[in-house]
């Protein structure tokens, strides 16, 4: 190599180290599910107004992204930017491995208000809302004419469609292995959950116990299976022929019915019952949302990702690739969801959701929420010694919380 090559060699290396890594660079991007693989197709237009910057999209299968996700954090591999569930984001903050988003451009007034709070944490904003999840119900309407309004409306419903289905059919299915509708009863009533600087379980408390009897009552009056939906072989299938008539469920199962439940068979959705009026009822802020890793040398590039998935007309297409409902209002607008009346129902109960106990354990308290509801469905344990034995196990489980709280950690 000639001298002036060298010196040239030098010069150019000079120059790229120099570089602002907005500039030119490869962002690393974790997407879960089908979520990773239907990115792809909207990232071109991302890089053709980024020029130099290109998207690395790894797709991370959803049973293994938490542990993926903490596991990269302590070796230092994170990516730029990354998906994670709303319930997630809590332990992440506690283990530091986002940027703090407050002084980014975020159009707050268009998300939903219960799904946006999900990224509120100690009163900063940790993530932005790429799409939406939340639960309410799937009916027929030849069973079920009018949605019911109020717990009593509800019941009263159930019990007439079980006596039109007789021994053999069910008014209501409940999957039994999930935590989410007994806390989303217990969420109407007014419910806690946790107490004491969220140090606590506050399970035996009387809203949580009142939304938890009129749960197991589903089951022991007969108007829901016990077997939960482990005696179903297909969800689509058993409701065509109305073996059950309510499905509690979320936004996924909008395509899912439109293309597996028969066309000669009526359905819609509705929002949840309230307990004592004041429809809808609350139901759990859920969904994904799009975080930075506080350690990535590429923030600039990384936050333009996260700004151009939010876009509304971005979202809007994400929607149509995906099914995944838009976390923004005007996103919503600008798709067919307008002009959708079955998804109208998740557009009002939208309106109206909570988000859990923002901690780092809620998905150990979760998984015991689900032990001993699934317990005192058998009868396996009374409900005073369901709620007894969730409060003491949730207790052992914050233990370390009480411990830090205690000394101004």
């Amino acid at each position: 190599m000639t001298r002036r090559r060298a010196a040239l060699a030098v010069l150019v290396a000079l120059v790229a180290c120099r570089r602002d890594p907005g500039e030119s660079a490869t962002v690393e991007f974790w997407a879960m599910g089908r979520e990773g693989e239907a990115v792809t197709a909207l990232l071109p237009e991302f890089e053709r107004r980024h020029p130099g910057v290109r998207v690395r999209v790894q797709q991370i299968p959803w049973s293994a992204a938490h542990e993926k996700l903490l596991t990269a954090h302590v070796g230092g591999a994170l990516p730029d930017v990354f998906q994670a569930g709303n319930t997630w984001l809590p332990e992440l903050v506690a283990v530091d491995a986002l940027e703090r988003l407050d002084d980014r451009p975020i159009s707050r007034d268009d998300y939903f208000p219960g799904i946006l709070d999900t990224n509120v944490i100690d009163g900063a904003t940790w993530g932005v809302p790429w799409y939406v999840d939340t639960r309410l119900l799937f009916y027929r309407t030849d069973a079920l004419p009018a949605p019911p309004r109020t717990w009593a409306d509800w019941e009263a419903a159930m019990v007439r469609v079980k006596e039109r289905a007789g021994a053999d059919g069910y008014a209501i299915l409940l999957p039994l292995r999930e935590w989410q509708m007994p806390v989303i009863l217990a969420l109407q009533r007014g419910a806690n959950l946790l107490r004491d600087d969220d140090c606590r379980g506050d399970f035996e408390a009387r809203p949580f116990r009142d939304a938890f009897g009129f749960y197991l009552g589903l089951f022991r009056r007969g108007l829901a299976p016990r077997a939960g939906d482990t005696s179903v072989t297909n969800v689509y299938q058993d409701f065509s022929r109305g073996w059950f008539t309510i499905y509690p469920s979320g936004p996924w199962n909008l395509g899912e019915f439109a293309r597996r439940v028969p066309a000669t068979v009526p359905w819609s959705t509705a929002p949840l019952p309230a307990p004592d009026g004041g429809y809808p009822g609350v139901s759990l802020a859920g969904g994904a949302s799009l975080a930075v890793a506080r350690r990535s040398p590429r923030k600039a590039s990384a936050w333009a990702l996260v700004e151009y998935l939010s876009e509304p007309a971005v979202q809007a297409e994400f929607y149509r690739l995906t099914g995944d409902l838009p976390a923004r209002r005007s996103a919503w607008r600008a798709s067919a969801l307008a002009s959708d009346g079955r998804a109208q129902a998740f557009w009002l109960q939208l309106q109206y959701t909570r988000s859990t106990p923002k901690i780092p354990e809620w998905e150990r308290v979760a998984s015991k929420v689900t032990q001993y509801a699934e317990a005192a469905i058998r009868e396996d344990v009374t409900v005073d010694e369901a709620l007894a034995g969730l409060d003491h196990d949730v207790d052992a489980v914050l233990e370390k919380r009480r411990w830090l709280v205690e000394r101004g950690r």
